[in-house]
């Protein structure tokens, strides 16, 4: 980090305030790398300490106080005057899909598509942009935001790319259109049938609508990407994640493979954001994990094994106790049987690996609360969780605190689904989904994610959701089902310390305190007191792993 000279400038600029050792108090006896000084420090520690001042040494934070104790106590080769501004611990997603999402920035971006007629448009550019490509891939589309709220059909697309296969992503994830071409070439027919997915057909015709499992006929035919586009996918997604203040997350579903990867590229210094894996479920994975135990290194986790419930509310392909409100008899589908979520259940429960389990609908949530209870038997300290925990009966909600089992939540589902949720519950059932609150009070913590890609990558969008339950042009107004709304100070929490917590990391990040990693970020406002319509526009200045500068604005 390159050395500046203090300045007294009145109108120093915070990018300027690096220092040299020279300027400390004179009496300063202990050696450290690092000070951080004169800053609003929220260290979510157990009393939500705030501090001024930090020291570190060795990549890990040496001790925190007041300016007057810290640089009175330590020397530093170099110094931080971060001019009263907020500093927080790393922010920490805990769920998102980190190298889904890298390799998504080469695909065509639907994002906030307002017709199936602009996803065409935003497609063929991409083509134009990159027209030698066996595949053209692209995501993020949502019916429920167009005026026609219906699946669209592949006839353009069959019009237009003939002879190149198509698969065009649902928000979600859990969707998806793809052209006669990608049909033909993985073998779907309309008489196709498969366990937790479905192949729209309309008499008679394919439409080109992929639900769930029926995706996956598809995607098996993409090439998978050499090693250089995987390396490059990682390093892209840590770069723009270091650039909105993430220091750790969650990877929800991946292969040995790609973990290795990771961890080869964090031993050669190339990527550095910390990770920790959910596994899929695959037998490779859990042959040789079961056997070989938990992986972890100061930057990769490799503990837990991701479980497919069910898909999603929007797609409606969600698992519910009551057929959808808006269309009748229909009741969404799990992806596996109920023996094989036991099976699974039964053979982790055995080994120190956390099952994590994807639940939407309120029949998914049952169900996998009740084989978690089953195999868990009471009070444990195992951490299994449920991923989203979207809806749940009331009848069900005490099963997370009886068995401690650990509600996953993503609060910008709640803002992004809320046009549409109503129409697909209920005025009943829409009063007991994304309770996050009432979550919370089960165990007293809950960890918060997005799910990026399916979400924005920002984690003040999830502070901003979680506390104010509004959308980015801050409505409604007086925010969504706000009984259900986080505290600040529990909404820092979940993604910070309680995200760590979530993945048995809590003694080694998640808070500004004497012996943890020296993750941080510093903000252009203070969170914890901006007006809730300021929250998604902050600026993050700086962020720091271990201690070392990875962003700067």
């Amino acid at each position: 980090m390159k050395k500046m000279l203090r300045t007294f400038a009145a109108a120093i600029l915070l990018g300027s305030t690096l220092l040299s050792s020279c300027t400390s108090t004179q009496t300063a006896s202990e050696t450290a790398d690092f000070i951080v000084y004169n800053g609003t420090v929220y260290t979510v520690n157990d009393n939500f300490y705030k501090a001024e001042a930090f020291a570190v040494k060795d990549g890990k934070i040496l001790a925190v106080g007041t300016t007057e104790e810290i640089r009175n106590k330590y020397k530093a080769t170099e110094e931080l005057d971060v001019q009263g501004k907020a500093i927080y611990p790393g922010f920490n997603d805990a769920h998102a899909h980190f190298y889904r999402y890298g390799l998504s920035l080469q695909s065509a971006d639907l994002v906030d598509t307002e017709s199936f007629k602009e996803v065409v448009q935003r497609v063929t550019k991409q083509r134009e942009k990159y027209p030698d490509t066996d595949w053209i891939t692209g995501r993020g589309w949502d019916q429920n935001d167009w005026a026609v709220k219906e699946f669209p059909t592949k006839d353009t697309l069959d019009v237009l790319f003939p002879d190149t296969p198509v698969i065009l992503t649902r928000i979600d994830g859990h969707a998806a259109i793809v052209n006669q071409k990608a049909l033909d070439l993985a073998g779907i027919t309309p008489t196709t049938k498969m366990v937790g997915g479905l192949v729209e057909v309309e008499k008679g015709k394919m439409t080109g609508i992929l639900i769930d499992n029926a995706i996956d006929l598809v995607t098996a035919k993409i090439p998978e990407p050499d090693e250089e586009e995987q390396r490059q996918a990682l390093i892209n997604a840590q770069k723009n994640c270091f650039a909105v203040g993430l220091t750790s997350l969650a990877d929800a579903g991946l292969d040995k493979s790609t973990a290795d990867l990771m961890d080869a590229m964090h031993k050669s210094g190339e990527l550095q954001m910390r990770v920790y894996v959910m596994l899929n479920p695959t037998k490779p994975n859990l042959d040789y994990y079961l056997k070989n135990g938990i992986y972890k290194t100061d930057r990769l986790n490799v503990r837990s094994f991701k479980i497919y419930g069910d898909g999603a509310l929007g797609s409606r392909g969600a698992a519910l106790l009551k057929p959808y409100h808006d269309k009748a008899g229909h009741y969404g589908f799990l992806l596996a049987t109920e023996q094989e979520f036991r099976d699974i259940a039964a053979q982790l429960a055995k080994s120190d690996f956390q099952m994590n389990t994807h639940a939407i609908g309120d029949s998914t949530n049952r169900l996998l609360l009740d084989i978690y209870g089953e195999v868990l038997g009471g009070k444990n300290d195992k951490r299994w969780r449920i991923e989203h925990s979207q809806i749940v009966n009331p009848a069900d909600m005490a099963k997370f605190g009886q068995y401690n089992i650990v509600p996953s939540v993503q609060p910008t589902h709640a803002t992004s689904d809320m046009y549409w949720a109503g129409d697909r519950l209920g005025n009943v059932r829409i009063k007991h989904a994304y309770p996050f609150k009432e979550l919370m009070q089960q165990n007293n913590w809950i960890p918060l994610g997005s799910d990026f890609p399916v979400e924005h990558i920002n984690p003040l969008y999830t502070f901003h959701a979680a506390v104010a339950r509004q959308d980015a042009k801050n409505w409604p107004n007086g925010g969504f089902q706000m009984e259900n709304a986080l505290t600040r100070e529990d909404a820092l929490r979940g993604m910070t310390i309680w995200a760590a917590k979530a993945a048995f990391e809590e003694n080694e990040k998640g808070t500004i305190e004497a012996g943890k990693f020296a993750d941080f970020v510093i903000l252009e406002d203070d969170l914890m007191t901006v007006a809730p319509e300021k929250m998604r526009n902050l600026q993050v200045l700086y962020t720091y792993v271990n201690g070392t500068q990875v962003y700067k604005k």
